[in-house]
């Protein structure tokens, strides 16, 4: 994991995340990049659970592999080299996690980017993948050129899911630039699955 606390958006959404996600698990990485999130989500469900990653960057799929045999952590990752949209034809079963990084690949092509209808698209789909009590985490960038708005459009997106199936918040940094990620976090209302259940309460 990686430890900025609260300096880190991306360190904020993982350690959501690790709230629900346990040993033996499901999550999946919407958008893989560099690998980071994809290795947190694959340490934390363990041997026992399953990964599936998403990137259309070649690239970024093989920065991700390597990272995750550096730690031993690629048994119980399905890298997929496809778009995000169709995340639900991909992943056969419900998910306990879902994380998102949109922007563009840190030291890869500015020009390749995130879009608003491809998102939407991949949100709608992991929600509809989403247990009980399961999170989506999504750190959203703005300081490119269409960053603005996709998170105008996930804001209004996320706003509109019903209240009594949904929790919706959204963390932004007060002292930092207008540019600064923004952070929106979606919970499926509801207990826990029975997993997690029975790990909370042995």
């Amino acid at each position: 994991m990686i430890n900025k606390d609260l300096g880190s958006a991306v360190h904020i959404v993982q350690m959501i995340i690790a709230k629900v996600l346990k040993s033996g698990g499901t999550a999946v990485d919407a958008t893989a990049g560099n690998g980071n999130d994809t290795l947190f989500l694959a340490q934390t469900v363990g041997s026992e659970g399953r990964v599936y990653a998403f990137d259309i960057q070649e690239k970024a799929l093989k920065t991700t592999r390597k990272l995750l045999e550096r730690h031993n952590a690629a048994r119980q990752v399905t890298l997929l080299n496809t778009g995000h949209e169709g995340l639900d034809k991909s992943v056969p079963v419900p998910v306990d996690a879902v994380v998102f990084n949109l922007g563009y690949l840190p030291g890869g092509d500015h020009a390749l980017v995130t879009r608003p209808d491809t998102t939407i698209g991949a949100l709608k789909s992991a929600i509809g993948l989403l247990r009980q009590g399961g999170r989506i985490g999504m750190v959203i960038y703005t300081g490119h050129p269409g960053g603005a708005e996709e998170l105008y459009a996930v804001e209004q997106f996320t706003s509109g899911l019903e209240g009594s199936e949904f929790n919706v918040i959204k963390i932004s940094y007060l002292n930092r630039s207008a540019q600064a990620p923004v952070i929106i976090v979606i919970e499926k209302a509801g207990a826990p699955h029975e997993s997690q259940a029975a790990t909370q309460n042995p």
